[in-house]
């Protein structure tokens, strides 16, 4: 008797497992389709992920300097892993919408608390990577925001209220309460 309620136990486990893991399995493969007209505008706001790093900061940095002096430099590193205690990494990705993303990485290697090299990409310098910044977008169309008389004349003309003659203003205090509450 024991051993058929452990084998029914375990079933209905098995089957209590097994059955929403399968439904969400097949749900996956009816995911919907998002239809967007090809005309259609879209936003898609820009992403800033980790420190940038500019070429001037990379070519103040000198070995032998300290860890805390390159973190005046750069700033905190993106990424100081325990288990590698003498490197620090830096990385940089900017996406935008019409230009391709940009991503630059530096590693800066230590000998105990001084800094023994720098390695990673060619970094832009600030005056570059701020004109990057700048997209001027070609052939966008601006649609025309003047209405002609024509389109005017469809619509009726607005109605407009006359306002009665305003009242008289009311007169004001001969006196005021006092700033300071009295004293007793």
């Amino acid at each position: 008797m024991k051993k058929q309620i452990r084998t029914s136990l375990r079933n209905s486990l098995s089957l209590g497992v097994a059955l929403p893991l399968l439904l969400v399995l097949l749900s996956a493969c009816s995911l919907p389709r998002f239809n967007v007209a090809t005309n259609a505008v879209l936003y898609i706001p820009e992403v800033v992920q980790g420190n940038f790093v500019s070429r001037e900061q990379k070519e103040f940095l000198k070995p032998g300097m300290s860890r805390v002096q390159v973190r005046e430099v750069l700033g905190t590193p993106l990424v100081a892993s325990v288990f590698h205690e003498q490197r620090w990494d830096y990385v940089f990705m900017i996406r935008r919408q019409g230009v391709p993303a940009q991503s630059f990485s530096l590693s800066v290697w230590f000998k105990g608390d001084v800094l023994e090299r720098v390695t990673g990409d060619e970094l832009p310098s600030e005056i570059e990577f701020v004109t990057n910044l700048v997209v001027k977008k070609s052939n966008t169309k601006v649609p025309e925001l003047e209405a002609k008389e024509e389109d005017l004349r469809k619509f009726p003309a607005p109605v407009r209220k006359v306002d009665p003659a305003p009242a008289a203003p009311l007169p004001l205090p001969s006196s005021y309460p006092p700033l300071e509450p009295v004293k007793r």
